[in-house]
């Protein structure tokens, strides 16, 4: 099928596009942009007058919920929201059930999503087996059935050992691995952050230290393997700092951030709102704000949406018995431009940081519009206002702390190799 996007603003931040111009796709390949190529002739013309034709964004963490929890979400629906939300590629975690810890369970799951027909799925490997964190996993075989790195998901990995060896195996194959620094012990029965409003409020509080003696630890670890390591969801300025430090002694490590830490603190916790009850939790202002400047300085290489669906049931409880998580598929995009306008930041430079700086941290080719890619294309209204209603998220899980707020950029259409996966008015 030969498509062509016209009139719309092209931003491709990877090869540094930011033009009204055309785009053409065929065999769901871009063939050319700008300049119609000879004998083209569409089968499908789209109207982006007004619109940002960008990359179909990268997705760092997304649970889909399938193996295990179709009770929560099904593949369909959370493929259907990330295509709704111009999301053409994510990562899913391994802390599935079970856990992505064979190479059978990983072909499963990338055979259906690709059935699908909608995002692009790359599974995450569970660093041991059963994530119990005693053995480790076959990581090469893993690998070889599609996992494009290995983590421990949210579930603590308590022997310090153990997790030396998975990095020695890991650096051996040089498989990256990802991991979420956060001390199980320091950070025991926690539900919110050591500060104020949990201290008024009576809440089990998680440190700062929680997440900073963690990373000292990766860091030192990933110094010692020579492993490549990524660090997922950081939520404190302390974090940030050593992340900082450690680039500047030469350590080649890559972190990212969740969308709604950029936008959220523990204020917005207010009287035990369980949709704020996140992981990590919401921290203090100042480690909001140092979020956000060190995505705009590329400290922060990326950010994803932390999508985690969760049941209903499992989130109108107290805060401290709900099931943390929020759905961020949907949003990922229109919180990312709000970022972006209120700390004035290039939209160029935003949408790198959830295209092609994420593509990166994958080890995909994805993330940019190069004639010769496949035609991963995200269509957005940079202006259409519309308010968050979980009712009409297509996700399954409606569970966010966003929910009644009006926020501006909707996807118009999405591209998927070439196919248009999601289609508004």
């Amino acid at each position: 099928m030969k498509i062509l996007i016209r009139n719309g603003r092209l931003i491709d931040p990877k090869n540094s596009i930011d033009a009204v111009c055309d785009l053409y796709i065929a065999a769901g390949k871009v063939v050319s942009v700008g300049a119609q190529p000879d004998s083209f002739s569409a089968n499908r013309t789209i109207d982006a007058t007004g619109r940002i034709v960008c990359p179909g964004l990268v997705d760092l963490s997304a649970r889909l919920r399938e193996p295990g929890f179709e009770y929560i979400a099904t593949l369909e629906s959370e493929m259907d929201a990330a295509t709704a939300g111009g999301i053409t590629s994510l990562a899913c975690p391994p802390d599935t059930d079970p856990p992505l810890d064979e190479p059978g369970l990983v072909e499963m799951l990338k055979y259906r999503a690709r059935n699908r027909n909608k995002a692009r799925v790359f599974p995450i490997g569970a660093l041991t087996q059963g994530l119990k964190g005693t053995r480790l996993t076959e990581m090469a075989e893993l690998r070889d059935a599609g996992c494009v790195a290995f983590s421990h998901a949210d579930v603590p990995l308590t022997d310090n050992q153990v997790l030396y060896y998975a990095m020695q195996y890991a650096a051996t194959f040089n498989i990256p691995v990802w991991l979420r620094p956060q001390d199980a012990s320091l950070a025991r029965n926690g539900v919110a952050h050591d500060g104020q409003v949990a201290t008024r409020l009576g809440l089990p509080s998680i440190p700062v230290c929680a997440e900073t003696a963690a990373l000292a630890v990766i860091l030192l670890l990933a110094r010692e393997t020579g492993a490549r390591v990524h660090l997922c969801r950081l939520s404190s300025a302390e974090g940030i700092n050593m992340v900082r430090r450690a680039r500047h002694d030469g350590a080649a490590v890559t972190c990212d951030v969740a969308v709604h830490h950029l936008h959220l603190s523990e204020m917005d916790i207010g009287y035990f709102d369980p949709h704020c009850h996140l992981i990590p939790p919401l921290r203090s202002q100042r480690d909001r704000d140092a979020l956000r400047k060190a995505l705009a300085d590329h400290t922060v290489d990326a950010v994803c949406s932390d999508h985690c669906p969760v049941d209903d049931d499992a989130k109108q409880l107290p805060f401290s018995e709900a099931e943390p998580g929020a759905t961020g598929l949907e949003l990922l995009l229109p919180l990312t431009l709000k970022w972006a306008e209120e700390d004035r930041v290039a939209l160029s430079t935003a949408l790198a940081r959830i295209t092609v700086d994420a593509a990166n941290i994958l080890g995909i080719d994805a993330g940019h519009l190069s004639v010769g890619a496949d035609a991963d294309v995200c269509v957005f209204d940079p202006e259409r206002y519309w308010k968050v209603e979980p009712a009409t998220l297509l996700s399954q899980g409606k569970n966010t702390p966003f929910s009644g707020i009006e926020l501006k950029g909707r996807v118009t259409h999405t591209l998927v190799g070439g196919q248009i996966a999601h289609e508004t008015k």
